[in-house]
């Protein structure tokens, strides 16, 4: 539907992660925050940037981080990123449920995705896990 955003929902354990760390992956892995409806190859504004927040309290930490990456010109651009509401989260179609595990050889994944695997892995070695979690799982408790 027009304006819908492709995104994942992540639901944590704020014990064992704080969403300040979230954030610092997010912008450090996940994508380039400086880019407008585009992430890597995909062009569009269902690529856009886009924090979903859920609280005041993530509001407030998202601004300050974002404000924050600004001002140190880390990405020698504007961050671009937007920071809106959560509203309803509609999962994607099943074939896009764990497509990394399901396609680990395709292309896409080896140039866009797997080098970000990487990165957590040695940006963030205490949040990385060897297993993932797939679709309809948590890691709570893993």
């Amino acid at each position: 539907a027009a304006g819908h955003g492709e995104a994942v929902s992540v639901t944590f354990d704020p014990a064992r992660v704080s969403y300040g760390t979230l954030l610092r992956i997010f912008f450090s892995v996940a994508l380039d925050p400086t880019q407008v409806n585009r992430q890597g190859p995909d062009w569009g504004t269902q690529y856009r940037s886009e924090l979903f927040i859920s609280n005041p309290e993530q509001d407030r930490v998202a601004h300050a981080y974002v404000a924050q990456l600004d001002a140190s010109h880390v990405f020698g651009g504007p961050i671009a990123t937007r920071i809106d509401p959560a509203g309803p989260f509609y999962p994607a179609e099943a074939y896009h449920q764990d497509y990394l595990e399901q396609h680990p050889n395709a292309p896409y994944i080896a140039i866009n995705d797997m080098p970000k695997v990487h990165d957590l892995q040695t940006l963030f070695p205490t949040y990385w896990r060897g297993a993932p979690v797939l679709a309809g799982r948590t890691a709570v408790g893993n």
